[in-house]
């Protein structure tokens, strides 16, 4: 049944393969963002779009931007970029009894420090830091507080999303390309600890795929959440491996306490390290393997590769 779909924030990783595949399966597609920024990957679907401006945060400051959503008269919304409970409940009381489907985009990070890995779903959560902890905050807001009678709810949690256009998580656990250069070089590379935390990537298409079956098997996806990841987890030393691998090179690592490996690292670097490696995600994707029939095309390896444009 083709329907219209709203999506919140379609410009980034996710809606840059999620629009296409939703305009080529007959949907009438319309698109708000904040302002013009082109999606990450040309695509010829792009021209069947429509493309709405608004300023989320400060027409949430009016209670206007649930408001406008609505007045869009989708039968889904898709939104991508809900940061807090206040902007899901906005967008949740304009949307009751008029829309059929609603679907947030979360994150791994609601489960925080783990006892079990791979995390699923079920998994009790303990959120660390500040966006885990509003991210878990709006999945329970979403699940147990909403009436799916009146606007089914469904959550997908990517892991590290990755794709051409944009530099994937290293494997130090953060974003400086240098990383990747280091081990093109044969360089040695600081790793903390002993390299055996985690990192669970996915491709954007794979994330957008599961967003497609959600929306299409709405009734098993209703008042439910699901990991969308590639299927296993890589440890930081043997993610440094394998790309120094597609190199013709091989990893030159030296492991060091966490306080010299902060010490060679700019602030940020450091930073967004401590929280990848904290976190050290590693999640099960039985559970949409079962109800929505996902099967991811990309490992975390190839997805990584294709990125980096190594062939």
């Amino acid at each position: 049944m083709n329907m219209r779909i709203v999506i919140i924030g379609g410009t980034g990783h996710i809606g840059t393969y999620l629009v296409p595949r939703l305009v080529e399966a007959g949907h009438e597609v319309i698109v708000v963002c904040r302002g013009r920024r082109k999606p990450y990957q040309v695509h010829a679907a792009w021209s069947q779009v429509r493309m709405v401006e608004m300023d989320r945060p400060q027409m949430e400051l009016g209670q206007a931007f649930g408001r406008s959503i609505a007045d869009l008269s989708p039968d889904v919304v898709v939104d991508l970029i809900c940061f807090d409970v206040d902007s899901a409940r906005q967008i949740v009381e304009t949307l009751q009894d008029r829309a059929q489907h609603l679907l947030h985009c979360g994150s791994m990070w609601v489960h925080g420090y783990k006892t079990e890995t791979p995390s699923k779903e079920w998994h009790a959560k303990r959120p660390i830091g500040d966006y885990g902890l509003k991210k878990a905050a709006i999945e329970d807001y979403l699940l147990q507080e909403v009436d799916q009678a009146r606007l089914p709810v469904s959550i997908i949690h990517p892991g590290h999303i990755v794709g051409p256009g944009w530099t994937p998580v290293n494997p130090q656990g953060n974003f400086n390309p240098e990383v990747y250069s280091r081990l093109q070089r044969g360089e040695e590379m600081l790793l903390p600890g002993l390299g055996l935390e985690t990192l669970h990537h996915v491709h954007a298409d794979d994330v957008a795929l599961g967003f497609m079956l959600a929306i299409s098997k709405r009734e098993q996806a209703r008042g439910q959440s699901f990991q969308i990841l590639s299927g296993s987890a890589i440890t930081c030393r043997g993610y440094a491996g394998a790309i120094a691998g597609w190199y013709g090179q091989e990893a030159r690592l030296r492991f060091v306490s966490w306080e010299t490996f902060r010490g060679q690292l700019s602030e940020q670097d450091a930073s967004q390290s401590w929280e990848h490696l904290l976190h050290s995600t590693s999640g099960s994707i039985e559970k949409a393997e079962s109800l929505l029939g996902y099967q991811p095309r990309y490992s975390s390896l190839e997805a990584i590769r294709e990125a980096l444009g190594i062939v």
